[in-house]
C-alpha cells in the first residue's frame, strides 16, 4: 500500500423519512445534520435526486440545496446529483447560476445519467417516451457552455448563469461514466455505497484515460460509501440494521419508511435477500472509532481516492450525528 495522505470528507443525504416522521421533520433533520457537519469541518453536503418515493423526498434538489445554503455559512452544498436526463440543460444552468450568484463559491453541480426513479415516472418527468439518457454526454457539454462567458455562447443564455463558475462533477456507477468524466476532464464521483461492483475498474479507467481540461488539470476521484459508526462495535451493529432494512427495501422494491434498529435481522430477510443487500452495501465501514480507522486505512491505502463522501442510514438523529463525528475523528487519525 502507498502512504495515505489526508483527504477531505463529505456527506451525501437522500433525505430519508423515518417511520413516524413528517416530511417537514425530515427536512429539519437535513438542516440539522448539515449545520452539524459544517462545524465538524466536513467539505461538502450533497443532496440526491429521487422521484415517486414517499420514503426518500429529495425530489426538488435545487430547492433543498438553496435551503441548506441559507442555513449554513461555509460548507459547499451541491447535488449528488442532478439527474440530467430529467431536465433541460438550460433550466439546470439557470437554477445553479442563481444559487451561485446568491452563494458564491459554495455550489457544486454533480450530474448523473440515471432517472432516479422508475421508467413510468421518468417519462412523466421528461414528458417524452424517448430515452434521453443517451444524450447525456451532449447535455453535459451544453450545460457547461451556459456557464461560460457570453461571447463564448450562442443565442440562448442562462441568466443568471453566464460566467458563473459552477464546478461540475460526473457521477456514476459504471465504466461508461468513468470514460465520459475522463474524456471531458471533470472530477469523477463513484456511487460505491449502493453499486460497488465496477468501482475498481471504473476509477482505473478514469485515471488512465483522463484528459486535462480547462476545468481540471489532473484526475480527481471521489467515492461515496456507507458509514455506521458508534462508540462501541455492538452499538454500530445494532444501528446498522436500519441500513440493512433500507437496502432490503431496494432489493424487494418496497417504499417503507426508514425503520428503527432491531437486535437481529433474523426473520426479516431470506438468504437471497441478505446476499443481495450485502452485495449492494459491500463498501460499508462499521464499528467504533478504532474499527473505522482500520477499515478506512485499508480502503484508502488500496484505492488512493481524493475525497470520501459518506452516507449514514441511522434512525436516531443524534446517533447519526455521532456517526459523522466518529468518522471525522477517524479520518484525522489515519
Amino acid at each position: 500500500m502507498k502512504e495515505i495522505q489526508p483527504i477531505p470528507v463529505s456527506v451525501l443525504d437522500l433525505v430519508a423519512v423515518k417511520e413516524g416522521q413528517t416530511n417537514k421533520e425530515a427536512f429539519e433533520d437535513m438542516v440539522g445534520l448539515a449545520t452539524h457537519v459544517e462545524k465538524l469541518g466536513y467539505n461538502r453536503y450533497w443532496l440526491t435526486e429521487h422521484h415517486n418515493s414517499q420514503s426518500v423526498i429529495s425530489s426538488a434538489t435545487s430547492i433543498l440545496i438553496g435551503h441548506v445554503l441559507e442555513k449554513t455559512e461555509s460548507i459547499k452544498v451541491g447535488s449528488g446529483g442532478v439527474m440530467l436526463p430529467n431536465h433541460a440543460p438550460l433550466v439546470v444552468a439557470e437554477q445553479f447560476g442563481t444559487l451561485e450568484t446568491m452563494y458564491p463559491n459554495r455550489v457544486d453541480l454533480g450530474l448523473g445519467r440515471a432517472p432516479g426513479t422508475d421508467m413510468q415516472t421518468a417519462h412523466a418527468l421528461r414528458r417524452t417516451t424517448q430515452e434521453t439518457s443517451f444524450a447525456f454526454p451532449q447535455d453535459v457539454v451544453e450545460l457547461q457552455n451556459y456557464f461560460k462567458s457570453q461571447n463564448a455562447q450562442g443565442q440562448v443564455h442562462a441568466y443568471p448563469g453566464v460566467g458563473a463558475d459552477v464546478p461540475i462533477y460526473i457521477l456514476g456507477s459504471s465504466t461508461s461514466s468513468a470514460e465520459l468524466a475522463a474524456r471531458l476532464g471533470y472530477p469523477y464521483v463513484f456511487a460505491a455505497h449502493f453499486a460497488p461492483q465496477q468501482f475498481e475498474q471504473a476509477i482505473h479507467i478514469y485515471r488512465n484515460q483522463f484528459v486535462p481540461s480547462e476545468y481540471l488539470a489532473a484526475p480527481y476521484v471521489m467515492v461515496c460509501v456507507n458509514v455506521i459508526a458508534a462508540d462501541t462495535n455492538e452499538e454500530a451493529d445494532r444501528l446498522s440494521t436500519t441500513s440493512d432494512r433500507f437496502y432490503l427495501n431496494v432489493v424487494s422494491r418496497k417504499q417503507e419508511m426508514l425503520k428503527p434498529p432491531v437486535e437481529s435481522m433474523e426473520g426479516l430477510w431470506n438468504y437471497y435477500e441478505e446476499n443481495a443487500v450485502r452485495g449492494m452495501s459491500a463498501f460499508t465501514f462499521k464499528g467504533d472509532r478504532h474499527a473505522i480507522i482500520e477499515q478506512l486505512t485499508s480502503f484508502l491505502g488500496t484505492f488512493q481516492v481524493d475525497e470520501l463522501m459518506a452516507v449514514s442510514y441511522v434512525f436516531d438523529q443524534e446517533a447519526r450525528k455521532r456517526s459523522y463525528e466518529i468518522l471525522q475523528e477517524a479520518m484525522t487519525q489515519i
